[in-house]
């Protein structure tokens, strides 16, 4: 409530600078925001940044002399919004919450997979649409929609994987992972395949996208990888939406043989799928 936030920054001897919008990958790098900030932060002894914040960088850092500890609230790269090289050569300690989502998003995983293989989406389109669902025995739904017994393919397998993982062993599901970052022992340690890319997409009935957004993975699932994944098979995302290749997924969905569930999405793809 604001009420509360105003109290709270009262009391405690808080303030709050405005980021001048959401930058939700990477630094602001708005120069009126870098401004603000610089002005703000000169006698504080505490930083906690978000999605929107500019960098913290050796730049500001010289202009707080009093900052003994910089926090990073919301986000899945901690050095994004970090100079923090800079702030261990200052003495200024660095702590964040990255994987502090990672149990949501583990839940919504899973969430996501159990409404997708049961084509929930269509039927909540309908009744929006004011039709009343019609459930057929040819329907997806009907003829996919148990998790049970099925073989369930991860692209990567950091925290969130990991979670997702143990919420999956009461499904008596056959988990095959690709992850080229996994530690050789993780997959006997948590009970999975460690397999190629071209395995997980080709041989699983749902397959669940959980890798980090980098350099190397924006675009990884494209035409070619979506062409791969089976007919009456899940494919749901919870990374992030340019790992995938938006208008391939819209493409292959049109062919209307597989559903998915997407958490997110590439907001510059073409939405039409033309």
């Amino acid at each position: 409530m604001p009420a509360d936030l105003d109290r709270t920054l009262r009391d405690c001897g808080l303030g709050v600078a405005a980021s001048g919008g959401r930058c939700a990958f990477g630094p602001n790098e708005d120069p009126d925001a870098i401004r603000q900030l610089i002005e703000h932060v000169g006698d504080v002894d505490c930083v906690v940044v978000s999605h929107g914040s500019p960098m913290i960088s050796a730049e500001v850092m010289d202009g707080a002399p009093n900052l003994k500890i910089i926090g990073e609230l919301e986000g899945d790269r901690f050095a994004y919004r970090i100079d923090v090289e800079s702030a261990w050569e200052r003495g200024i300690r660095t702590v964040d919450t990255t994987h502090g989502s990672s149990y949501p998003v583990a839940e919504w995983a899973l969430a996501l997979i159990l409404i997708s293989l049961r084509n929930a989406g269509a039927s909540f389109r309908s009744i929006l649409a004011g039709d009343a669902p019609q459930s057929t025995h040819n329907d997806f739904g009907y003829l996919h929609g148990e998790l049970s017994g099925k073989r369930v393919g991860l692209i990567g397998c950091g925290h969130i994987g990991r979670r997702l993982v143990k919420y999956l062993r009461p499904f008596e599901v056959d988990i095959r992972v690709y992850d080229p970052y996994l530690a050789s022992e993780m997959p006997d340690a948590i009970g999975v395949v460690k397999t190629s890319l071209e395995n997980v997409l080709s041989k699983s009935n749902v397959i669940v996208c959980l890798a980090p957004l980098t350099p190397a993975t924006e675009g990884m699932v494209g035409r070619r990888e979506l062409d791969m994944i089976p007919s009456n098979s899940v494919f749901v995302n919870v990374s992030r939406g340019t790992v995938v290749d938006s208008d391939a997924l819209i493409a292959r969905l049109k062919r209307g043989d597989i559903v998915a569930g997407l958490d997110v999405f590439d907001p510059g793809a073409d939405s039409t799928g033309q």
